[in-house]
């Protein structure tokens, strides 16, 4: 069954996801952070929203949630632990329990740390991951509600995923991400073919997302503490994994 996901720019660097199962007909926005963008998406395409998928609480993923779902009569599907704060909220989520789209069995992975209550969207057979702002393209999440061992579980969790699993994050935060990356590993040929990639690619106004699982577990040092020259940078080379990420969180706040 045909799956396909398309970007909906959303605010300044916010990502909406369009996912369209074309068998079913059904129609979803992953984190809409306002109605308009998404509107003119669906019309563009003919399409009907039947869903709204929220990772998470923050207003820049979930803004759109009641006009569309007004307008729409679409089912909003969010983390059950932080149903409270999911705007509209019908289905509540959580890891180890099925839910599924049209016929596509959803994964459902709880990720926290940028928010408690934080969930990833896997669709396995399609190898499709919403990570919302937990892992971005050369980069993870702030960690608003968690700690950086917290975040690091989380980020483990998703490496377990396979390697041609196509990461969509919330942002498009990429060059920054890979600037940062640069400071720590400038001696990562994969990490320096990528930023000049991307670099090409926000010249023109392109996305860079989404990107693979295997790209990033190369390319991004959130992934990667256990990497020697990461450590050397930070002068940590007999920290733990737990220490480097969260010293590595650390500087990419004030980047």
């Amino acid at each position: 069954m045909a799956l396909t996901v398309e970007p909906v720019p959303c605010l300044k660097d916010n990502y909406a996801w369009l996912l369209h199962d074309s068998e079913s007909q059904l129609a979803a926005i992953v984190d809409p952070s306002e109605p308009a963008p998404v509107r003119r998406a669906l019309a563009e395409r003919g399409l009907r929203l039947s869903h709204i998928l929220n990772t998470h609480h923050h207003f820049d993923h979930t803004g759109g949630n009641l006009p569309l779902k007004q307008e729409f009569g679409a089912v909003v599907v969010g983390p059950q632990k932080d149903r409270a704060r999911i705007p509209g909220i019908d289905i509540g989520v959580s890891e180890g329990e099925p839910w599924s789209f049209g016929g596509h069995a959803v994964r459902i992975l709880e990720i926290p740390a940028h928010t408690r209550g934080h969930i990833a969207f896997v669709f396995e057979k399609a190898k499709i991951a919403f990570t919302g702002d937990t892992l971005f393209s050369m980069g993870c999440g702030r960690l608003f509600e968690g700690t950086a061992a917290m975040m690091w579980d989380s980020l483990s969790k998703l490496m377990l995923l396979e390697e041609d699993m196509r990461i969509f994050c919330g942002h498009e935060y990429t060059l920054n991400n890979g600037r940062f990356a640069l400071t720590l590993e400038p001696g990562n040929p994969d990490l320096v073919m990528r930023v000049r990639e991307v670099e090409i690619l926000r010249a023109k106004a392109l996305p860079t997302v989404p990107s693979t699982l295997g790209v990033e577990r190369r390319t991004n040092p959130f992934l990667r503490p256990h990497a020697e020259e990461i450590r050397r940078a930070l002068g940590m080379e007999r920290a733990s994994d737990v220490e480097v990420f969260a010293e590595m969180r650390r500087r990419k706040d004030s980047f």
